[in-house]
């Protein structure tokens, strides 16, 4: 039987889709939204009826019909600690979405998007491997204030896929190896997979710096910056995320910019690439202990895992800690559509929230 198969990625200043027929990919399509027209909402999930249009508008030009979808599968976004593989979208996990605790991520629209377009076509949304899915050990979750525990906020739908693909590469499954991933793109994360599992992992606002997320910086410093009356609240999360990072430090996230102004010999652009280097093998080096030296693989991944000269540096840093494999890109859309093409099979449990 045929299935077709929508899928929903949405990022800070992008929307991700894909249309398959079964495993075949009919369209993909990366919806870019000027930073000038986000900006000018007051909350990311304020942004869902012009990203639904968007993803309504692309599989209009591209000759589909809603109507015709068999399952509509959407990124899973910033949940309570949940596991990996799909999870249906219902009331529950809307009301969590949208309810007060719940961090603001462009993740979270994944969920309402699917829901929309799925009530449309007649037919049931899921999210797959959302952000937060992780199976950390009690050790892992302790910090040294009582108030707050580690949760795992790492880039799983991409990282899973590039974990199943390795040990597919080397003749063994998924469950049967130890790797070290790190995810390069918007934000960054690293994450500690053994025998199947995700057992720690560094998120993108405690690791290293990215192009438009400032990553880890000193809490005695952010403090005083919180309570300096100079800043509002909006204002210190968009220098966390959106405008920090690379953004912050050059004035610029697009990487062919800052390659050019590396070609043209920038002693301050060729600096902050190599103190980003610096900190993404420092990221990856954090998660090892998690593997006790038991590791098969180190596997750098995501779309700044093209740029070869960030990549050759964090080489240079971290080689000693074993095998280094670059699968650059995201292979986030195509687990998206086999996730689902799974739950329609009955291959593959679904999940709800407790």
């Amino acid at each position: 039987m045929d299935y077709l198969i929508l899928g929903i990625n949405p990022g800070s200043t992008s929307t991700k889709i894909a249309l398959y027929k079964n495993e075949q990919e009919l369209f993909n399509e990366d919806i870019r939204h000027p930073y000038e027209e986000i900006e000018k909402f007051g909350s990311i999930l304020e942004q869902e009826p012009l990203r639904r249009q968007a993803v309504l508008d692309a599989m209009d030009k591209h000759g589909y019909k809603v109507e015709d979808l068999s399952i509509v599968m959407g990124r899973g976004g910033m949940l309570p600690p949940v596991k990996v593989g799909g999870y249906i979208v219902d009331d529950k996990m809307l009301d969590l979405i949208y309810g007060e605790k719940t961090p603001q991520h462009a993740s979270n629209l994944s969920a309402t998007i699917a829901n929309d377009i799925a009530q449309q076509a007649g037919v049931k949304a899921y999210i797959y491997d959302a952000v937060t899915a992780c199976e950390f050990p009690p050790v892992a979750r302790i910090t040294g204030m009582k108030e707050i525990e580690r949760r795992s906020f790492y880039h799983v739908l991409n990282c899973r896929a590039v974990a199943i693909k390795y040990a597919e590469s080397v003749g063994k499954k998924y469950e049967d190896v130890n790797l070290l991933i790190t995810h390069l793109g918007g934000g960054i994360t690293a994450g500690a997979h053994c025998k199947g599992k995700i057992i720690d992992s560094l998120a993108d606002d405690n690791g290293p710096f990215a192009p438009e997320r400032a990553g880890s910086v000193p809490l005695l410093n952010l403090i005083e910056m919180c309570y300096s009356g100079e800043y509002t609240k909006k204002e210190m999360m968009g220098k966390v995320r959106g405008m920090g990072g690379l953004r912050a430090l050059l004035g610029t996230s697009d990487g062919r910019e800052i390659m050019k102004l590396i070609e043209n010999g920038d002693k301050n652009a060729i600096l902050v690439m190599e103190a980003q280097a610096y900190q993404i093998a420092k990221g990856i080096a954090l998660m090892s202990p998690a593997l006790r030296g038991d590791c098969d693989a180190i596997i750098i991944t995501g779309g700044l895992a093209f740029n070869t000269y960030l990549v050759e540096d964090v080489k240079k840093y971290i080689g000693w800690l074993g095998e280094i494999v670059v699968m650059p890109g995201e292979y986030e859309m195509e687990a998206l559509a086999l996730g689902g093409l799974r739950i329609l099979r009955g291959q593959e449990a679904v999940n709800e929230l407790d």
